[in-house]
């Protein structure tokens, strides 16, 4: 069986990718240490942020409608920090750049030692920056061992 190693890349649609990408410029590349480059593919021009582990990839929308995040499809996503001092540096970042992100705190009711920093995109895409909790260090350290 083969075994999923990560996450390659993650394409999203942009209503303006102007301000799409002037967002993901201060999100992914300011604040969270990702490259970018620049592609055209079907005619159409897409933004690449990519980091060691896998790409995140702006493409222009063809149908303009509201992110809708309980319609079937993306309801957030997740992006994962090293460690609690990580998410609240992240959350410091992104509310002094002007972005409104909820300050980094504890959620006891999803882990114990689960702190996350929440934002939207200009598209309403729901986005998160958590840390990397014991229960998921364990998860990978013990995998061959359940």
């Amino acid at each position: 069986m083969a075994e999923v190693t990560g996450i390659d890349h993650i394409y999203i649609t942009v209503s303006d990718p102007a301000r799409s990408e002037a967002f993901y410029d201060q999100v992914l590349m300011q604040t969270l240490g990702f490259r970018k480059n620049r592609f055209t593919l079907g005619g159409e021009p897409h933004v690449q942020y990519y980091n060691r582990l896998f790409g995140f990839v702006l493409r222009p929308a063809r149908v303009q409608t509201p992110h809708e995040p309980y319609a079937p499809g993306l309801h957030h996503f997740c992006l994962r920090v090293d460690n609690i001092a990580d998410v609240q540096a992240v959350a410091e970042q992104l509310i002094a750049a002007g972005i409104a992100a909820t300050p980094a705190k504890n959620y006891p009711d999803y882990a114990p030692d689960y702190w996350a920093t929440f934002f939207t995109d200009p598209d309403g895409v729901r986005l998160e920056v958590t840390n990397y909790r014991q229960e998921r260090r364990d998860r990978h350290d013990g995998w061959d061992r359940a």
